[in-house]
């Protein structure tokens, strides 16, 4: 593992890359690791922490300089449209999450369809913003929806990140290509896969999440690092609102990989993004995606 050579990237030599920075923008309750511990029924009587979190979000990338893009479930836009607004008006692009987290193979092409308009509708009514962009609930868009990607050229979407090209025990879509692809023939819609390192031949998650809170900031910065200068291609990072919050209440209920999943270094988190932040170029997803289609290349299972 050549991590010295990441370490010892100049950051002039990565600065003409612009990776793509996301927020997945949803409650501490909907995450995809307490979905059989939390009843969708109780979640309008649980405590929301999703203003406060995207507030300190807001101030962090308003001190840094930089533009995100916020994939943001409709269910949370309808209930919190000065929020909307307040990241609309911050120069952030508003980008689809979905409904309510619901995985897109759980759904059929109609009920995917019907999802996404409803969603768009909500989130565009709050800020006033043409959403093009989606990122599917836990990047659930892989080879058992192939049909996915159709129905987003459909509705007139320029891109989708919603891929992961690994092996997961939640998601994964390990055939798939590591970097932006056309996958719908006659189409323009850009799917941007969330970023993973090569190793040796094998895959390793790099995007943020989980990987990023959980294992030492070095790990993450060589594998940006790699991607930018032996790559020479964007990375796409994201994380979530509730990653920088450590006194949300605790699940003790749920299953111990769960709870060691979402809860570990929750305190660290903050400070990590701002190392990230300050050591790469970040950018919109929309941004991104205008860069990137012109030289992308197709690919379909």
């Amino acid at each position: 593992m050549d991590m010295a050579r990441g370490g010892m990237v100049a950051a002039a030599e990565l600065a003409h890359i612009l990776n793509g920075m996301s927020v997945d923008v949803e409650e501490w309750f909907q995450v995809g690791a307490f979905e059989n511990t939390i009843d969708r029924g109780q979640w309008d009587g649980l405590g929301s922490r999703v203003e406060a979190n995207c507030d300190a979000i807001l101030d962090l990338f308003a001190q840094t300089q930089i533009r995100a893009t916020f994939f943001t479930l409709g269910w949370v836009a309808g209930r919190h449209g000065p929020m909307m607004r307040r990241i609309a008006d911050a120069g952030h692009e508003i980008a689809s999450h979905g409904w309510d987290h619901a995985r897109v193979f759980s759904m059929d092409a109609k009920a995917f369809a019907e999802d996404l308009a409803r969603t768009r509708k909500v989130l565009e009514d709050a800020t006033g913003q043409r959403v093009t962009g989606y990122r599917a609930p836990s990047f659930s868009i892989d080879a058992r929806t192939p049909w996915a990607h159709a129905v987003l050229a459909e509705q007139g979407y320029a891109y989708s990140s919603s891929v992961a090209p690994i092996v997961h025990d939640h998601y994964g879509w390990r055939e798939a290509p590591r970097f932006a692809f056309l996958p719908v023939a006659g189409a323009d819609l850009l799917e941007i896969p969330v970023t993973t390192a090569e190793i040796r031949g094998r895959r390793m998650a790099a995007g943020g999440g989980g990987f990023f809170r959980m294992l030492p900031y070095g790990l993450s910065r060589w594998a940006i690092a790699r991607v930018n200068a032996r790559d020479h291609q964007p990375a796409v990072f994201y994380f979530h609102p509730w990653e920088i919050d450590p006194d949300q209440p605790r699940q003790n209920q749920a299953p111990l990989r769960s709870r060691v999943r979402h809860y570990t270094n929750l305190s660290g988190m903050k400070a990590k993004l701002t190392r990230v932040i300050d050591d790469f170029a970040w950018g919109r997803m929309d941004m991104l995606a205008e860069r990137l289609g012109a030289g992308a290349q197709r690919w379909a299972p």
